[in-house]
């Protein structure tokens, strides 16, 4: 988006599901953090991996499965959570979803 314009914006519909696939769209891109939208099929997701910032998954459209520190949660449209910075964490869609992922670096 460059730079950012006052607009109000459906988030859900600012990215598309694809078939077998995750789907990113950056929105935001700072110094001090980002936001991006991702679209993930039922059945994808992302391996276990750790971040230096702190993140904040919200749940656009329909239902993950989130794992921190091996403990997994059922996040669903309307919930967030929060990823602490150094925790291993690892998402599957359950079933199709979309997601605001806010990750804060400073």
């Amino acid at each position: 988006m460059g730079e950012l314009d006052a607009q109000v914006l459906n988030m859900a519909d600012m990215v598309a599901y694809q078939d077998g696939s995750v789907v990113s769209r950056e929105i935001v891109s700072q110094k001090t953090g980002s936001v991006t939208l991702f679209a993930f099929d039922k059945g994808q997701g992302l391996s276990e991996h750790t971040a230096p910032f702190d993140a904040l998954a919200c749940v656009l459209d329909g239902e993950s499965e989130i794992a921190i520190s091996g403990v997994p949660h059922c996040v669903k449209a309307g919930e967030m959570i929060l990823m602490p910075a150094h925790k291993p964490h690892a998402l599957q869609a359950v079933e199709r979803f979309k997601m605001m992922l806010v990750m804060i670096r400073t």
